[in-house]
């Protein structure tokens, strides 16, 4: 399982520092890899190419829309 980074980048390019921002970012970081790895182990069972799913999911956060952006 891959952990959380160390650091994250601010849009500054300065770390991130306050710890309740850390805190949540490393909780939503948990919760997405589990999510993900959930829906690739069931698209696995289920027949589904291994790349061929690691690919959709890929293209599925490439697709992610910025809140900077609405």
């Amino acid at each position: 399982m891959s952990p959380a980074p160390t650091v994250w980048p601010g849009a500054d390019g300065a770390p991130v520092s306050c710890r309740e921002k850390l805190k949540t970012l490393a909780e939503n970081h948990a919760e997405a890899r589990q999510v993900l790895q959930d829906a690739f182990e069931d698209a696995v069972l289920m027949g589904v190419d291994e790349a061929a799913m690691r690919r959709i999911l890929m293209d599925l956060v490439a697709g992610l829309t910025s809140p900077k952006r609405a």
